[in-house]
């Protein structure tokens, strides 16, 4: 059997604040297979998030392990965990978090500028990433000149810049009207099933939730949840993705 591409076991994740300890994830045991496109759901404070920022190597646990691709990563010094970050995950965020004085191909090239790549290799993968989400026409665009979607498409093609085999994304459709969601979901999934990009994606949408293969969902801080798709279909389903957002399961 092949070695799952994400392996967390008993994690913990606790919070100092003055005298008092917070505990946000409690001996949590997940397995994620490489291809996978896996969402993250749960109330408010239920701890996707700080799951989300351990995985991608953001945060670190206060005890347990997380294996990713192979490589432990919760053992990892800063320099390490950096440099298998740059590498290995591409980051989608609900804000975009462009840079506004940028334009779109520039804001695509800023983390192929910590690699040693030729300033040729970087405008040809700049270029790749921004064909990959249908932007090539606005690469001299700024952030201002661009709509919601179009910024999150950016965001998405600065992600997949350095070709990384995991993909997180935190609310990617949250600040979108419905039209633009859809495109964003479509593209994740294309960027899943055409390019073999594992996916983890924390989201509060059931229709975002509903695209995904597989649903965990978190309530303060322990795994509730895990579903999965089923009879030969690629997708949870609305229906499942719905009442995992209401906090019970669906009925057969």
């Amino acid at each position: 059997m092949a070695e799952p591409f994400i392996r967390i076991e008993n994690l913990v994740k606790a919070y100092q604040r003055d005298t008092q300890s917070l505990t946000v994830l409690s001996g949590l045991n997940l397995v994620v297979d490489e291809g996978e496109f896996l969402a993250l759901m749960g109330p408010s404070g239920s701890g996707k998030t700080t799951l989300l920022n351990l995985v991608a190597g953001i945060d670190r646990p206060t005890s347990g392990r997380i294996a990713v691709g192979g490589q432990e990563i919760h053992g990892m010094g800063e320099a390490a965990l950096a440099k298998w970050r740059s590498r290995n995950v591409g980051f989608i965020f609900q804000l975009y978090n462009l840079v506004p004085v940028l334009t779109a191909f520039e804001n695509v090239e800023l983390p192929l500028l910590l690699t040693d790549l030729s300033r040729a290799r970087r405008r040809k993968q700049v270029e790749l990433a921004l064909s990959i989400v249908g932007l090539t026409d606005r690469m001299d665009h700024y952030p201002r000149q661009l709509s919601g979607g179009q910024e999150q498409r950016v965001a998405i093609a600065r992600a997949i810049a350095t070709d990384p085999k995991l993909l997180v994304a935190d609310e990617p459709t949250g600040d979108l009207d419905a039209r633009s969601g859809e495109e964003i979901l479509v593209l994740l999934e294309r960027l899943n099933d055409e390019f073999k990009k594992t996916v983890v994606m924390v989201t509060h949408d059931p229709r975002a939730a509903a695209r995904a293969h597989r649903l965990v969902h978190l309530d303060k801080g322990v795994l509730k949840e895990d579903i999965r798709a089923e009879g030969g279909k690629k997708e949870v389903g609305m229906a499942a993705a719905i009442a995992a957002s209401a906090g019970f399961e669906p009925r057969p």
